[in-house]
């Protein structure tokens, strides 16, 4: 191990340089001058040692100063009111000072930079999300923003935080909207057969890109683009719609006028159950396709080259139709002249056939209400005919000097007279009634209730009057039967005979078996064929006749004088 050498002072080194000097022989002066460079010497490196120390004092004095003041800067940058001693306070040397601060200014550093992360990640979030919105992004990526390090408060990266939270809310809404539009569009793209990579690359390419590579554009923009393109596939929905809810109704009408049968209409089901459908309802897919619109087309004109060669017995039936109504409720056409005339604009080829038939719908509904108002009236005078017929019935039954006899039949007639009298009685009312009711029927329509080419009003009048007539000639005949039992029985007192009265001459056959009856059922052959409308010729001769042949047998100057006065001239 080698021995440490000895410590040389400046001292010894002198003593050690004179002895040298001495040695040598160096003069006094000389030595003098060499000594006084020595002391300069050594007084310039004290200088400069001093000037270095000064300097490194300098320097820590500085750093310490950078380092509170960067501590003030990062506490106010963070937003943090705590402060540091100064240098007096803090105690120790510089270098110890300096060592206390150092520590708190890099935990500072470290919490400033994670700080200005912080505010970097918020604030590249909040400028891409207003790129998205404004739709600046599709020109590219938006530059980096600067974080303003002078102000990284908690409170100012809470406001950015607020603000990001606002932009993703929006976003969201707009994404939600836009998911709304897209299913919309699914929806009506399925319905109508149409492509929907298409329709959707046509508003955005972002809306079908499977990597993702970019976010969804949900800028103003796109949205009207987005809103413009469902508005547009929706008019188109409805034109559609419309166009084979039209075909559907033809083809129901095409049907119903060729009788189509079922099996051929179930074809074209999935056609016809779309007429009633709104054009906001759901439908199947593929229900709106083109394709399918095309087929139904060429079946419409399929179905109207059919029609055309069916049309005049289409017609035809109409006018069947349009006569069996009229005819059901006693109502006369000319028949065979109007079905001349369809003829001859049928064959010459001018007539629009579908105008043809919806005129004859219209007219047969027409005639059905017609045939409606007068219903309750044809009821009435259906009631009136059956009373009128056995009206005639019981003046012949009662007729009959024979029908008391018990004959076959006879009590059946009987019961029947009695039926009879009894409807016969309720014939005045019913009249009144009946004409009230037609009356009333004339003045709504503004014509006359015609009954079989007849004015049945007039039919009515007519009637009554007869009836009246009838019943005054019934009553004088009563009257004259009850004049010739007083003459005879008159004549019966004075000559001391009592002969039967007179009777007219008359057939004595049973009721049943008059050449005026019907021989199977006792009932007048008129009964179905003379009704009220047909017997317009008064009152029969016949009954004129009988009441002259019984007039005869009474005296020109015969006077009815009372019994009473008879026996007063006796005495």
């Amino acid at each position: 191990m080698a021995t440490p050498q000895p410590r040389v002072s400046c001292g010894s080194l002198l003593q050690e340089l004179q002895v040298l000097w001495g040695e040598i022989g160096q003069n006094e002066a000389e030595r003098d001058r060499m000594i006084l460079q020595l002391e300069e010497d050594c007084l310039n490196v004290y200088k400069k040692k001093v000037e270095q120390t000064r300097k490194q004092k300098e320097d820590l004095i500085e750093a310490l100063s950078f380092g509170e003041s960067d501590i003030d800067k990062i506490l106010s940058a963070l937003g943090e009111r705590e402060s540091f001693s100064r240098v007096e306070k803090l105690g120790g040397t510089l270098m110890e000072q300096l060592a206390k601060v150092e520590p708190v200014l890099d935990d500072l550093r470290r919490r400033r930079d994670e700080r200005v992360e912080e505010f970097m990640v918020v604030q590249v979030q909040i400028v891409r999300l207003h790129a998205e919105i404004s739709g600046t992004i599709d020109h590219g990526d938006p530059v980096p923003p600067l974080v303003d390090e002078a102000n990284l408060s908690l409170r100012r990266l809470a406001e950015f935080k607020s603000k990001l939270k606002e932009l993703q809310t929006e976003k969201n809404l707009k994404l939600q909207k836009i998911d709304v539009q897209i299913n919309c569009i699914h929806e009506i793209c399925n319905m109508m057969s149409l492509d929907l990579k298409t329709a959707l690359y046509e508003i955005h390419p972002s809306f079908i890109e499977l990597g993702r590579t970019t976010s969804m554009s949900v800028s103003d923009s796109t949205l009207e683009r987005l809103a413009g393109k469902v508005h547009s596939l929706n008019q188109e929905k409805k034109q559609r719609l419309r166009k084979l809810q039209d075909l559907g109704s033809t083809l129901i009408e095409l049907w119903n006028l060729m009788d189509t049968p079922i099996d051929e209409q179930e074809c074209f089901d999935h056609v016809t159950s779309l007429i009633s459908v709104s054009p906001n309802t759901k439908m199947p897919q593929g229900c709106l396709a083109r394709e399918l619109i095309e087929k139904v087309e060429v079946e419409v004109k399929r179905l109207n080259c059919l029609k055309a060669s069916k049309m005049k017995e289409l017609v035809l039936k109409k006018m069947i139709e349009l006569e069996e109504i009229y005819r059901s409720v006693h109502m006369d056409i000319d028949s065979d002249y109007e079905r001349r005339i369809l003829n001859d604009l049928i064959d010459s080829g001018k007539a629009d056939l579908s105008d043809l038939l919806t005129g004859m719908d219209g007219q047969i509904t027409k005639a059905r209400e017609h045939a409606l108002s007068r219903k309750e009236i044809l009821e009435k005078v259906e009631k009136w005919t059956l009373a009128s017929e056995e009206e005639s019935w019981l003046d012949e039954y009662e007729r009959d000097q024979n029908r008391y006899n018990a004959g076959r039949g006879a009590h059946k007639n009987l019961k029947r007279a009695e039926k009879a009298r009894m409807l016969v009685s309720k014939i005045p009312s019913l009249l009144e009634n009946l004409t009230a009711k037609i009356k009333a029927w004339e003045k709504e329509k503004g014509v006359p209730f015609i009954y079989d080419k007849i004015k049945l009003l007039d039919s009515l009048e007519e009637y009554t009057s007869r009836r009246q007539q009838k019943d005054e000639e019934k009553r004088r005949s009563r009257e004259l039967k009850k004049l010739q039992e007083q003459f005879a029985a008159e004549q019966g007192a004075m000559f001391g005979t009592k002969p039967s009265p007179v009777r007219p001459p008359s057939a004595r056959k049973p009721l049943g078996q008059s050449s005026n009856v019907n021989i199977i059922c006792g009932t007048p052959t008129s009964r179905r064929v003379c009704t009220p409308m047909a017997r317009k010729g008064g009152l029969s001769s016949v009954k004129v006749k009988e009441a002259g042949k019984t007039a005869a047998f009474i005296p020109a100057n015969y006077v009815a004088l009372p019994k009473d006065s008879s026996d007063n001239s006796n005495q």
